[in-house]
């Protein structure tokens, strides 16, 4: 599981409820030939990266190069059922990143085309957004 390994505080504000506009950074394939591309926003924790990431490689068959180019960096906190208001903000639960649209999530090279595709497809399913499986175009 993607979690810090170090951080200057341990807690941290969740930002604004929307998350607006479209991505500038990391918005075009840089390592590999085929790469998953974020189409909504919203946001994506350890638990859902490490699924999909389980997916493609087993659809790979361990073959080939894969990138992961989100990290969760945003702690997310929660407060215990049925505690009263106050005393203090929840401890960490998971820790999350925003994704805008138009990021680049994964990135697969070194496979056939059709074997490239079917293994981003597949893990779009472990996602909590629509994405899309694009090419890069020489």
């Amino acid at each position: 599981m993607l979690t810090p390994s170090k951080t200057k505080y341990r807690k941290s504000q969740k930002g604004g409820k929307k998350i607006k506009g479209n991505a500038t950074s990391g918005d075009k394939i840089s390592f590999g030939s085929f790469a998953l591309k974020a189409l909504d926003s919203g946001k994506i924790n350890s638990r859902q990266i490490e699924a999909a990431r389980k997916v493609i490689t087993r659809c790979m068959k361990r073959k080939g190069k894969f990138w992961i180019r989100v990290f969760p960096h945003t702690p997310i906190t929660r407060k215990p059922a049925e505690v009263r208001m106050g005393s203090g903000k929840g401890s960490v639960e998971f820790y999350a990143m925003n994704i805008k649209p138009g990021k680049i999530i994964f990135e697969v090279d070194g496979v056939p085309d059709d074997i490239a595709t079917e293994a981003l497809q597949k893990s779009s399913g472990k996602l909590p957004f629509r994405v899309k499986v694009i090419q890069r175009v020489y």
